[in-house]
């Protein structure tokens, strides 16, 4: 992260937009989390959706931006579309990092473009806000299992844990607000539980499938030993992903709302481990 930092903060008390400045340094080992490359490949994979993945979320919430009546909830989409903005800005400057690694980033990022512009010309508005929901419970999902289980952190490169920590708290953050914007302008439980269930498809599929691309294009698709390595930490008996499923279910209740489960103590303590990692180049201190 550069020296210079703008401590000025928008947003709300519960959703800061941070302005962060993160630079990537190229001597940082193309093999970054655990030094395993179906690890490393399936965070980048993922961040390469990010960039225009926030667009689209930003997209799906703005079309109902005016006929918001609700003064706090419009503070609030404000402050969702300021951190999407910031993590789309700090993910891109990521994705030229791994770019510089010889990787086809821009050919992965290409495609994500092309396939959420076709959804936008062929689904409704009321679909792609109930599709950025869906998204936003996946991302609030992971992003609390990185608060929760931080030892994931210590696996990646040290220069690499603020991106990943700071994305996480602020997804926690959110969590809430597509899905207020959804309930108050749509209300549609069998558009927001079907669009659900395809978007688990998709997102499952193309996410196997970019990590596959950038596993071929670094010559480790063989490499069954990391991928088995890989995979364990993600749904063996201890795995990262182990214990998801009833968050991933509770979505399909009638009843169900982001913030039945309380995640602040798990940001609190996020925040802490950012400051205690950036310092003064934190915008906003825990």
């Amino acid at each position: 992260m550069s020296n210079q930092q703008n401590n000025t903060l928008a947003g709300t008390p519960n959703i800061p937009v941070r302005r962060m400045d993160f630079e990537f340094d190229d001597a940082i080992p193309k093999y970054w989390f655990a030094n395993n490359p179906m690890l490393t490949m399936l965070l980048t994979g993922l961040s390469c959706s990010f960039p225009e993945g926030e667009r689209m979320f930003m997209r799906a919430v703005r079309h109902y931006q005016d006929r918001i009546t609700d003064p706090e909830l419009m503070k609030e989409v404000r402050a969702f579309i300021g951190q999407e903005a910031h993590h789309g800005k700090e993910h891109q400057a990521f994705n030229e990092f791994m770019a510089r690694k010889g990787l086809p980033i821009a050919k992965i990022e290409g495609f994500v473009k092309n396939a959420i512009a076709f959804e936008e010309r062929h689904l409704s508005k009321e679909r792609m806000l109930a599709k950025t929901c869906a998204l936003e419970h996946f991302t609030a999902m992971f992003a609390e299992a990185i608060l929760e289980h931080p030892e994931v952190l210590e696996l990646m490169d040290e220069r690499l844990q603020p991106l990943w920590l700071w994305h996480a708290v602020e997804e926690s953050e959110h969590k809430s607000v597509a899905f207020d914007v959804y309930q108050q302008q749509v209300d549609n439980y069998w558009v927001r539980v079907s669009e659900m269930a395809l978007t688990s498809v998709l997102f499952t599929y193309f996410t196997g499938l970019h990590t596959v691309q950038l596993l071929r294009a670094s010559g480790e698709q063989r490499n069954f030993k990391a991928t088995a390595q890989g995979l364990n930490k993600l749904i063996g008996p201890k795995g990262f992903f182990r214990g998801m499923l009833p968050q991933y279910l509770a979505y399909y209740s009638p009843n169900f709302h982001p913030s039945q489960r309380d995640s602040s103590a798990l940001r609190e303590r996020g925040l802490r481990m950012l400051k205690g990692l950036l310092g003064d180049k934190l915008p906003l201190a825990a």
